[in-house]
C-alpha cells in the first residue's frame, strides 16, 4: 500500500455531496476504503438506527469527462452541449448502488480566472438491480453488446441516453440525477429489517 493516501477527484466531490445530502445529524457517515484495490466499492454510507443497530450501503462511482460535440452539419441534426462517454464494465456484486459521474464546465469560453465550485456535474444513480438491467440493455444499432454507453444534455433538466441504445430513442434518465433519488439511500439506510 502506497505511505500516501489519495482520492480520485470524482470520489472527493461525491463523497462531499453525500456528506451534504445525507447529515452526520441524521446518523449518517460516509466511509472511504483504505486500499484503492477494494472490489467494486469506491464509497460506503453508513447509518446509525435508533434501536442501536447500523446499516450500510456500498457504492461503486464511475466517472467520465464531457465532452463538447461539433457544431451539427445539418439544421436538422440535434445535438446536446455536453455529452458523457463511460466504458462498459462487468457489474460487481459488491456494490449496492452505482453513481456515474460526468463534470462538466457550463460556460467553456469564458476566460476569467474560476474556482473548483464553477464546475458542474451530472451525476445519476442506480441501485444494483436497475445498473444490470441497464448493461444488459447496452446495445449497438446491430444488437450486439455495445462497449460504451453515455448520455446527452444542455443541462441538468433533461438528461437522455446517447449511446448504448440500440433503438436510438434518447431514453430520459433524469429522474436518476442523484438529488432526485437520495430518498432511495435513505429508505434502504433507514429499513430496521436486515
Amino acid at each position: 500500500m502506497d505511505p500516501v493516501f489519495t482520492l480520485q477527484w470524482p470520489e472527493f466531490i461525491l463523497a462531499n455531496r453525500l456528506q451534504t445530502l445525507l447529515p452526520k445529524s441524521e446518523g449518517f457517515s460516509v466511509l472511504i476504503p483504505a486500499s484503492r484495490q477494494e472490489q467494486g466499492i469506491d464509497l460506503a454510507l453508513l447509518r446509525k438506527l435508533p434501536n442501536g443497530t447500523s446499516r450500510v450501503v456500498t457504492i461503486q462511482i464511475k466517472a467520465s469527462r464531457t465532452y463538447m460535440p461539433d457544431p451539427p452539419k445539418r439544421e436538422t441534426t440535434q445535438r446536446y452541449r455536453f455529452y458523457t462517454w463511460f466504458n462498459r464494465f462487468d457489474v460487481p456484486n459488491e456494490a449496492d448502488f452505482f453513481l456515474l459521474f460526468g463534470m462538466y464546465a457550463p460556460d467553456a469560453g469564458r476566460t476569467a480566472k474560476v474556482g473548483a465550485e464553477w464546475y458542474k456535474d451530472c451525476t445519476l444513480l442506480f441501485n444494483f438491480q436497475e445498473m444490470k438491467e441497464f448493461m444488459s440493455s447496452c446495445l449497438t444499432v446491430k444488437g450486439s453488446l455495445d462497449q460504451m454507453f453515455g448520455f446527452g444534455f444542455d443541462d441538468r433538466s433533461k438528461i437522455v441516453q446517447s449511446r448504448g441504445d440500440k433503438e436510438r430513442r434518447s431514453k430520459d434518465f433524469t429522474r436518476y440525477l442523484l438529488e432526485t433519488r437520495i430518498s432511495d439511500l435513505k429508505e434502504r439506510l433507514s429499513s430496521e429489517r436486515i
